[in-house]
């Protein structure tokens, strides 16, 4: 098969899922991964096994993202196209009262992982002249008092622009997905006048459909204000 193919992390729920939906209705083949195997198996007999594919995989482990790229490529022969988008919110507490364990995990997986998803697919997107996309964070552009959350997306976004540098030259895009407020379960509770996951779906499939030679290199995506009663 000729169809592209897009690897997502994080594809389990939320916005890699949406991404996941939208991207094989417009041709695309799929590589699913995240930790929740129940939930990358319900996905796949959603939108068939000829053009998509569960991997458990742990993003802040290198071997598990290193076997997620070797099955991809075994399984479809090619990636040309990495949605790094696997993330963990935060939690209450600031910088001075929150739960350090916490702090740790939303590190690996939002810092951490990332890096180690660009560096074990850099191979396979400079064969493909692929695109690679990044999940950042409208909180990666402003200060957010007391949360580290804000601090990962900073980094996330500085990780954006740095991979793009590395990789000039190459052939390889680089777009930074950068949402607002999201109604996904990434949150407890239901955010008011939030995004669809489905909208940031649409923004990822917009830089990914453009022709090879224009690279969206940012999409900050916002709710519209709502108006004042």
């Amino acid at each position: 098969m000729d169809a592209p193919v897009l690897l997502i992390t994080g594809a389990s729920s939320g916005i890699g899922a949406a991404t996941a939906r939208h991207a094989v209705a417009n041709g695309y083949r799929v590589a699913l991964a995240a930790r929740s195997a129940d939930k990358l198996e319900t996905l796949v007999a959603e939108l068939g096994s000829e053009s998509s594919l569960a991997l458990t995989c742990d993003v802040t482990d290198k071997a598990s993202q290193q076997a997620m790229v070797d099955q991809t490529l075994s399984h479809f022969g090619r990636i040309d196209a990495v949605f790094a988008n696997a993330g963990i919110g935060g939690r209450p507490g600031g910088f001075c009262g929150a739960d350090s364990d916490v702090w740790k995990d939303m590190i690996l997986t939002n810092v951490y992982g990332v890096g180690l998803t660009i560096q074990v697919c850099a191979e396979a997107l400079k064969e493909s002249r692929g695109h690679l996309l990044i999940t950042g964070s409208a909180a990666g552009r402003t200060t957010i008092p007391g949360s580290m959350y804000s601090a990962t997306k900073w980094a996330v976004s500085a990780i954006g622009y740095g991979v793009r540098e590395e990789l000039r030259g190459t052939g390889i895009r680089v777009t930074l997905i950068e949402p607002g407020m999201v109604d996904t379960p990434f949150f407890d509770e239901q955010p008011d006048h939030a995004l669809t996951d489905q909208d940031i779906a649409e923004a990822v499939l917009f830089s990914l459909t453009r022709p090879a030679s224009v690279d969206v290199n940012e999409i900050l995506v916002r709710p519209t204000p709502q108006i004042d009663d």
